[in-house]
């Protein structure tokens, strides 16, 4: 099997493991009063954000890429009610970016929400959107969002991203788990999911190329599966992505046959839900992975080949 064939095999057997779980993309009946139906948007936004990327690579073939619309469909049309749930979560908390940030990426792939939409540039308005206090890569991300929606930015892209700690390329060796999650964001939104390598300024993708080999094999090493997906999707961004042979193989070992992925170490035991909770996310980071990997790969083959000297 080549390289190309496995990781292209990770990608299919997340994404028949996601489908074949859709309902644990489930809202909740009664939610707590304190978070409403929050709490439950962020999955569906990630798999949206998710399926953008398969939709847009173009390499994940014409079976998963059905997988991936009735996926959506199933989510927009059956748990947010056509957009509905996320109407009534902007109502119950009219300050919370969560509902819109959900909205975008479905919106991109052909749904939409007047009601939503309504809602959104009436909150964008508040000086209160903008003075929201979250962590850098967050404010990052929401600056990148609002952009792709058509909002003014509350805070220019570069000033957000100056702000991480990505842009200060500090000592590799800090790098641990929180951390590491806010490099892989950094970068996730600085390239808009992938789409955009050059969006990453030069002095980090060059910090990145040096210290990302070895931040790889620290988590393949721990069989930390959810951040060595992420930090995979970061290898693809790069100008010249490795696709690290042991930490694909690795990462591939790691799934399941069934096609999910753990969070860390050996799948959870449990009844579905909580399994499902544990593991979604490092599935759907499998899916990403696999397409911006398999798609670079495709591209590097049908790169021509150097004239002779």
């Amino acid at each position: 099997m080549t390289r190309i064939q496995e990781i292209h095999g990770v990608g299919s057997r997340a994404l028949e493991w996601l489908y074949g779980h859709r309902d644990g993309f489930r809202l909740e009946e009664h939610p707590d009063p304190d978070t409403g139906v929050l709490d439950r948007f962020k999955p569906l936004g990630e798999l949206a954000l998710i399926a953008k990327v398969i939709f847009r690579e173009g390499v994940a073939g014409s079976q998963q890429a059905a997988t991936a619309r009735k996926l959506l469909d199933h989510a927009w049309h059956q748990l947010l009610d056509s957009g509905a749930k996320l109407t009534e979560g902007q109502r119950h908390e009219p300050l919370s970016p969560v509902p819109w940030e959900v909205y975008v990426p479905f919106k991109e792939l052909g749904y939409s929400s007047p009601d939503i939409e309504s809602a959104a540039r009436l909150n964008h308005r508040l000086g209160s959107w903008a003075a929201l206090e979250v962590l850098p890569n967050r404010r990052l991300g929401l600056s990148a969002m609002e952009r792709r929606s058509g909002l003014r930015p509350s805070m220019p892209q570069d000033e957000a991203f100056h702000r991480t700690w990505l842009a200060r390329s500090p000592e590799p060796w800090t790098v641990e788990g929180h951390i590491g999650y806010d490099i892989t964001h950094t970068v996730f939104h600085l390239t808009d999911w992938g789409e955009n390598p050059s969006g990453l300024p030069t002095a980090v993708a060059d910090y990145l190329a040096t210290w990302l080999p070895v931040w790889l094999d620290d988590w393949l090493d721990l069989q930390r599966w959810d951040l060595l997906g992420e930090l995979l999707v970061v290898d693809a961004c790069l100008p010249e992505p490795t696709l690290d042979a042991a930490a694909w193989q690795g990462f591939a070992t790691a799934q399941q046959p069934d096609g999910a992925m753990p969070v860390v170490g050996a799948m959870p035991e449990g009844d579905d839900e909580y399994v499902f909770d544990l593991v979604y996310h490092p599935t759907l980071v499998a899916a990403f992975a696999s397409a911006l990997a398999v798609s670079r790969a495709m591209t590097d083959l049908a790169a021509p080949s150097p004239a002779p000297s």
